[in-house]
């Protein structure tokens, strides 16, 4: 008598637990939220100020329609909605569902923001240019954004095309790409060897304008930005050989900055590298393949040397000509490989890119710091994949306002993930919106406080507390100029009220300086036992301080933390208030 084997129930493919008609769906819940990781990230920019730097900076004044007014709102509006995806000013209308007005206050209609950015001018789009700066001088101040910035902070200049459909859009022309119209934004980045790459300034410029248009100016608000920023150490500009020229190493001179610029193979550069001998290349093997910038192919092998005294820009009068070390890598000219059957090379054929910088370090040291530029490119990608999939507006000071504004949103990610932890403080931010943004959540109200419920056993739910606790606020490295503020005497007076008497008093009790007062005793005998009995008992209380002295330094770290949980919770009221 055989047996059948049945099929497992468990093997299958994953499917739906119940039929088509047992599952039914309603939008009519308005308790809920798909971007509750929206609020630490706002949360994070009210610390840093940004509604305060807005409404001091951003002044549109003659604007039709009301389109000045609350510049604070809707600048938030649009950051808030860039953080969570939107490419679009239609897009925007994302910060409107369900519960959203209930946790955010001021939210502007798309149609609102989209009458905002068209009332910008050259000047008030300055004015935002103005308060990105300083914005990221208080996330860097906030957050351990720029990890190492006080010893060789890059600063990596670069431009790009972004390709637009619409005939009217203002500075759309055809430029570099032949029968494609293009706007082209200028951009700046700063970033360390341990940390992501940050934007220091864009720049929105029409379509045919050169790369090097400019470029003095701007490399000098980058290097300026970066000081700002916290980056105290030995800052290097880095950038192709569109910038190769004497406005922009005399920009990096007075900011007191090197450089480190691609140059391309002009006569001088080829004379020079001819002159080279042979026993000066050194061999280098990458220990990952690299592109070759020209043919795309990957390189694994490569020889590098150095002409340590190169004068550039010879042409010119004295004063601008700039003596510094020319490094050359070359690799084998693979463009046209050998045919089968015909006669090889007689001698090998290189490829050369040399550049031009004054940085100290050792030669290969400096040579793979320099190929590291390639990071900015990583910038660029993520905006195209991002708030600048298109530039929204026909109206050019718009979209270098919608630039501007998508700066600030990528440099507040990036802030958040290095808050959360190691592996997002240097993830896209599209895993950024993935794992911390995009958390769908329930809130709940109770004594006018909201709670956010969020799904039980998410996989980084530590990271998103953590990015969400201001107890994990960065703690300054030694060379920071921008210490994190103490709490303020409002704090004080609140702790007691949540719940923290106890560490409250602690703390008190251990600044506090000891008023026991020790009498003097009197001829009267009573009086006398009373003394020496108070000394005593001031004697023991003495002891018993210093001994637990250690304890109460504990408990004063410690309400420094609670301090800080108790400015969040009462963020947190405010927006109930404002509900």
């Amino acid at each position: 008598m055989g047996v059948t084997a049945q099929p497992s129930r468990t093997l299958g493919k994953a499917k739906v637990c119940h039929t088509p008609a047992a599952v039914s769906a309603a939008f009519d819940d308005a308790n809920l939220i798909a971007h509750a990781g929206l609020v630490p990230v706002m949360r994070l920019a009210e610390r840093c100020g940004l509604s305060r730097l807005i409404a001091g900076k951003v002044k549109l004044t003659g604007a039709k329609n009301g389109a000045g007014a609350a510049a604070d709102a809707k600048v938030t509006s649009i950051v808030g909605g860039m953080v969570v995806g939107a490419g679009s000013i239609d897009d925007l209308d994302v910060l409107r569902h369900g519960a959203m007005p209930t946790v955010f206050g001021g939210i502007r209609a798309p149609s609102t923001l989209g009458t905002f950015l068209r009332a910008f001018t050259d000047g008030h789009a300055l004015q935002l240019h103005a308060v990105h700066r300083r914005f990221l001088g208080e996330l860097a101040a906030h957050t351990p954004l720029l990890l190492g910035s006080g010893e060789k902070p890059f600063i990596d200049i670069d431009s790009t095309h972004k390709r637009v459909y619409g005939r009217t859009k203002q500075g759309a022309e055809y430029g570099r790409f032949k029968g494609i119209r293009t706007l082209h934004p200028l951009l700046a980045t700063i970033c360390t060897p341990a940390s992501r790459p940050v934007i220091a300034t864009v720049r929105m410029r029409r379509g045919k304008a050169a790369d090097s248009r400019g470029a003095p100016k701007f490399a000098a608000e980058a290097l300026a930005t970066a000081v700002e920023a916290g980056c105290t150490g030995t800052r290097i500009l880095r950038a192709d050989s569109q910038f190769y020229n004497a406005g922009v190493i005399a920009a990096c001179r007075r900011a007191g900055a090197r450089f480190s610029i691609t140059t391309g193979m002009n006569p001088s550069v080829k004379r020079a590298i001819a002159a080279i001998p042979a026993t000066a290349w050194q061999q280098i093997t990458y220990p990952t393949a690299v592109p070759d910038p020209e043919t795309g192919v990957l390189v694994s092998d490569a020889e590098v040397a150095e002409i340590p005294a190169y004068t550039a820009f010879a042409s010119r009068k004295k004063s601008e000509r700039v003596t510094a070390r020319l490094i050359v890598r070359r690799v084998r000219d693979l463009a046209k490989p050998a045919v089968i059957g015909e006669q090889g090379e007689l001698f090998p054929v290189w490829r050369h890119h040399p550049f031009f910088t004054d940085n100290p370090a050792p030669t290969l040291v400096a040579e793979r710091e320099h190929r590291h530029h390639a990071v900015v490119e990583q910038v660029i990608a993520d905006n195209k994949a991002s708030a600048l999939a298109h530039l929204p507006s026909g109206h050019f000071n718009a979209n270098a306002a919608w630039l501007t504004l998508w700066a600030m949103a990528y440099n507040l990610l990036r802030a958040t993930g290095s808050l959360a932890s190691a592996f997002h403080a240097k993830a896209t931010t599209a895993t950024l919106r993935a794992h911390l943004i995009r958390v769908p959540a329930r809130i709940a109200r109770s004594a006018r406080r909201i709670t956010l419920h969020l799904p039980h056993n998410r996989r980084r739910q530590h990271a998103w507390t953590r990015c969400s606790t201001p107890s994990t606020a960065h703690q300054n490295p030694p060379d920071s100029p921008c210490p994190p503020r103490p709490p303020g005497p409002d704090q004080n007076r609140n702790v007691e009220k949540l719940g923290n008497q106890r560490i409250q008093h602690a703390h008190a009790h251990a600044h506090r300086p000891i008023q026991h007062r020790l009498g003097n005793p009197s001829e009267d005998h009573f009086q006398t036992r009373r003394w020496i009995k108070a000394k005593r008992v001031g004697t023991r209380k003495l002891e018993r301080i210093t001994a637990r002295r250690s304890e109460l330094d504990t408990l004063a770290v410690e309400l420094a933390r609670q301090l800080q949980e108790v400015q969040a919770e009462r963020e947190e009221f405010v927006i109930a208030e404002r509900s």
